[in-house]
């Protein structure tokens, strides 16, 4: 049997989760408790900095005090919730959040009538001063277009800048789902760039969209949702990507538990073990905990190599129901630092097995850290993440110097690669006993291929013959060779099946191409049909797609 974390995130939990996905605060599987030191992402959250004075003279109750209240933004006049950070070229902090007025009667349930404001700092941890009123709006989030353009999204609307301090103007997104089902609503959606300029996007029920251009339309891609396959109430997704690879955050409510997930292209994830974050993690250096009641909306910071190295939540201290106007309670925005990867490279060109002799990685320098010293060499593991985040993987056997970096060699025996991977990890400690890790690409694998994606299949009638057609877009980063596409049909009553294929010429990406061919014999116009479309199957990354036929609401 495959390990668990190995599996696609669809089987990911499958069975053994399902029955104890509805007990609150949820653990996770039995396997997580065997887990090495810093194989979850929460082992990558650090000590809260320290940000102005620390002070028990602000509102809260008393286990989120003393906190230095200038980390992130906080206003006893304002309630804060979401937002992410943009660095500019002159070095300022962008931080694009919500807020309400405190003293409201609804309390915290004034957050639908949330506006959006625009603040700065010279530091990423803060204090970040507003600047300007923007609109209404909530769950905000900024990214940047290929033509420098910004746009500033929030639920039902998008705000659209030249620069990154406007003028904004109020627009709308367009939507095409592509015949598929939107599972669970258009609301609380993080975007990722990618190579070429176009954005991915996430929406809270964990459809994956694209847009060319990043203003829309955006066009649905998957038909299952991203996340583990679980009885979980999800919300708050996050999505960024590496040089290395594209990650998410989602948390779900239900069971108290946030997941990692990891993808090399966008749109198919698997889940990495562990908790993503949770309650407890707000900690200062001398280990007093800033205890707050519930993390929500987590976004997160990249430095000038794609790194994640710093998470915003919304924290509130209480409940949200306690939350009244003019009382105790409030909530704000926070920043926490994370460990940021090591930048790692892998020199075999060739998959290694146990019996490769030498596993080569190099460990870049870099300013604030030097591989030759500031490694714990003993504690290293490297190889595929679902042997290391286990203490498995394979062992150090010497090291090379190579100019300031250092190479790390490795024994084959227990690398654990296998063809699903496509990442390798390198866990360990630095010589001070911190936690270090990088990822690194396989050179055997294809990153960027085609993505055939097809909508629902009709037909239709020409020049007096039945038709049978599909489209099918690339919505992939390279050109998709000549394929087939695969389409079963059975009638809804059962009575009729039959499986065709046809022949799909090379495809560039974002690419549109429309077959049409007679209808397979014994086709009727007046039948309703289900279809299973299978296309991409030579281009080493195949979608199917069933049809999906909206539930009828009773009269």
């Amino acid at each position: 049997m495959k390990p668990l974390q190995s599996l696609p995130l669809i089987a990911l939990f499958a069975l053994p989760l399902t029955s104890f996905a509805q007990n609150k605060d949820f653990h996770g599987p039995k396997e997580w408790k065997n887990l090495a030191p810093g194989a979850r992402f929460m082992d990558r959250f650090e000590p809260l900095p320290a940000v102005g004075k620390l002070t028990s003279d602000t509102w809260g109750i008393d286990k989120v005090k003393p906190r230095y209240i200038d980390n992130g933004i906080e206003d006893p006049k304002w309630s804060y919730w979401g937002g992410n950070i943009i660095k500019d070229e002159k070095g300022t902090y962008h931080l694009f959040v919500c807020r309400w007025p405190e003293n409201n009667p609804k309390g915290h349930f004034m957050w639908n009538r949330s506006t959006v404001v625009h603040t700065t700092s010279k530091s990423r941890f803060g204090p970040f001063k507003v600047k300007q009123e923007i609109g209404g709006g909530h769950n905000p989030e900024i990214y940047q277009l290929s033509d420098g353009r910004y746009v500033l999204y929030s639920i039902g609307k998008y705000y659209l800048g030249e620069t990154i301090n406007g003028p904004w103007k109020l627009k709308k997104f367009k939507f095409d789902s592509r015949d598929r089902r939107i599972i669970e609503g258009l609301s609380n959606m993080s975007f990722t760039t990618r190579e070429d300029g176009s954005v991915l996007m996430v929406d809270r029920g964990g459809g994956i969209w694209l847009s060319k251009s990043g203003l829309g339309p955006w066009e649905m891609v998957t038909q299952d949702r991203a996340y583990p396959a679980i009885k979980g109430r999800f919300e708050d997704p996050v999505i960024w990507k590496t040089p290395v690879q594209y990650h998410m955050i989602v948390n779900d409510w239900y069971g108290r538990i946030a997941y990692h997930l990891r993808s090399k292209d966008g749109v198919k994830w698997v889940t990495d073990p562990g908790k993503a974050y949770a309650p407890g993690i707000a900690v200062h250096a001398d280990g007093h905990k800033v205890d707050w009641y519930k993390y929500e909306r987590i976004k997160i910071f990249q430095d000038e190599h794609g790194r994640a190295i710093q998470a915003n939540f919304a924290v509130i201290d209480d409940k949200k129901h306690s939350d009244k106007g003019g009382d105790i309670h409030s909530s704000k925005n926070i920043s926490m630092p994370l460990t940021p990867g090591r930048l790692i490279t892998l020199q075999n060109k060739v998959m290694p097995t146990d019996q490769t002799k030498e596993i080569r990685v190099r460990i870049a320098a870099e300013k604030g850290f030097d591989p030759q010293k500031d490694i714990d060499l003993t504690s290293l593991k490297f190889g595929a993440p679902h042997e290391v985040d286990y203490g498995r993987g394979a062992s150090l056997i010497k090291t090379e110097k190579a100019g300031k970096d250092l190479i790390a060699v490795f024994s084959g025996k227990g690398n654990g690669f296998t063809k699903e991977n496509f990442a390798g990890k390198l866990l360990g400690k630095t010589s001070q006993g911190k936690l270090l890790f990088g990822f690194t690409r396989l050179p055997w694998v294809t990153y960027g291929e085609p993505i055939l994606s097809s909508r629902n299949p009709k037909l239709i009638q020409e020049n007096g013959t039945l038709k049978l057609q599909v489209e099918v877009s690339n919505y992939g980063l390279s050109a998709s060779p000549s394929s087939k596409v695969k389409i079963e049909i059975v009638s809804e009553d059962g009575s009729y099946k039959k499986s065709v294929s046809y022949d799909l010429g090379e495809m560039k990406p974002w690419q549109k191409s429309l077959i049409t061919q007679n209808a397979p014999e014994g086709m009727k116009a007046d039948t309703e049909y289900l279809y299973t479309v299978t296309t991409g199957e030579n281009t080493g990354h195949p979608l199917v797609y069933k049809t999906y036929r909206p539930k009828k609401r009773k009269k």
